[in-house]
């Protein structure tokens, strides 16, 4: 790329476009004609030198370099908004409520440092979360923005793939030391497993892992992570819980702390429609920062 600083409305210009999925999209959304939306876009592709869109009939994807400039360019969009509300104070004036959905352990440990943080950027919006492992549908309003572990696949929704986290195995000090601390997977044949109502997964993914456990070693199931961790933390068996939930929690440790961690994707989702909402998109960005 060149290393002169793009025009910021031809980045305007090309984020519109891949948040909307079209350049017609991005025209009304920016309240700009098609063809000066496609103008600022091919501008800016000329100036950095690049192809930012693969252009297959009237479809359009993101090439590489267009995945990169979108990561940098969003990350750019999102601190001038916070920066623009901060300095007009308009946070602060910004009110109604915004109901999100989260499993129940992001809910109980991730999101209540970052609601205090949003309530003193802007205490006029008020939270509902709904705390729930099931996807709420956020194309029915269920929901206003969605946390979720696994990408949204419907196309009106805007996706943003955050952080992330990692889980491994953890159980409670006082069952280790009943039961013996294993320094291998195959001492974990016979141990007692706190599970999820589908274990079938968990099963191939500890299986993977060297760790050789079938359905009978998941003595206690459940559809409830957080209800899934009160069991490990008084002593019923071994389960797998999220990093952040589980690290530096007193009379717990981590089980076999060489395997592989399991991947816990994070991704924050908003309708369309209700990303045009100023205080649905602080909060959303809120958000988006927060968790990375």
């Amino acid at each position: 790329m060149n290393s002169h600083y793009p025009d910021w409305n031809q980045l305007h210009a090309f984020l519109a476009t891949v948040e909307t999925g079209s350049l017609s999209a991005a025209a009304r959304e920016l309240g700009l004609t098609q063809p000066t939306v496609g103008r600022q876009v091919a501008a800016l592709e000329q100036d950095l030198g690049v192809m930012l869109f693969e252009r297959v009939g009237r479809s359009l994807s993101l090439t590489a370099a267009g995945r990169e400039l979108f990561e940098s360019a969003r990350s750019m969009s999102e601190a001038a908004s916070r920066l623009t509300l901060i300095a007009s104070g308009q946070s602060q004036s910004i009110e109604g409520l915004v109901r999100i959905t989260a499993s129940d352990i992001v809910a109980a440990y991730t999101l209540p440092p970052i609601l205090k943080s949003l309530h003193e950027a802007a205490p006029g919006i008020e939270i509902e979360i709904i705390a729930a492992n099931d996807v709420r549908d956020l194309m029915r309003r269920e929901a206003d923005i969605a946390i979720r572990h696994v990408p949204p696949e419907q196309p009106d929704l805007i996706a943003r793939r955050c952080r992330g986290t990692t889980a491994r195995l953890y159980a409670a000090t006082d069952y280790l030391d009943a039961q013996g601390r294993p320094n291998t997977g195959a001492a974990l044949a016979e141990a007692d497993f706190i599970g999820y109502s589908a274990t079938d997964g968990l099963v191939g993914e500890l299986n993977a892992r060297g760790v050789p456990v079938t359905r009978r070693n998941f003595r206690w199931t459940t559809g409830s992570v957080v209800t899934a961790w009160e069991m490990i933390r008084q002593g019923l068996g071994i389960g797998v819980m999220f990093r952040d939930a589980a690290e530096g929690v007193e009379g717990i440790e981590p089980v076999l702390p060489e395997l592989p961690p399991f991947e816990v994707p994070i991704w924050l989702a908003v309708h369309r429609e209700l990303h045009t909402s100023r205080r649905i998109r602080l909060v959303f960005d809120h958000l988006a920062a927060a968790l990375g």
